[in-house]
């Protein structure tokens, strides 16, 4: 399946537009994860662990977007957008959305 943030993909043709599609990921960012992005955020640098978080967050949501958009008959997906924000309470959780238009090319 073809999934871009553009409105079209160059040398194909979109016959049919099937509609909104989303996935959506939330998911807790435990104890251990929080004490290490602590001591990261002290002595300054990345945070490898809230990094793969997000990765893995996202090629999830993205996974379950594509399985949506083919249950509706599209081989594509065009206009995708991703976003990421804390829930919870003290923002102990990370949700990962993404969305765009489900779409059938020739």
């Amino acid at each position: 399946m073809i999934v871009t943030t553009t409105q079209s993909i160059q040398g194909h043709e979109i016959r049919e537009y099937k509609g909104l599609v989303s996935g959506e990921v939330i998911f807790g960012l435990n104890f251990m994860k929080d004490i290490f992005a602590s001591v990261r955020d002290f002595i300054g640098g990345r945070s490898n662990t809230y990094e793969k978080a997000m990765i893995d967050g996202r090629v999830q949501a993205q996974r379950e977007m594509e399985q949506r958009a083919r249950e509706m008959g599209a081989n594509a997906i065009v206009g995708v957008s991703y976003g990421y924000e804390t829930v919870g309470q003290k923002g102990s959780m990370l949700l990962v959305s993404i969305s765009g238009t489900a779409v059938v090319i020739d």
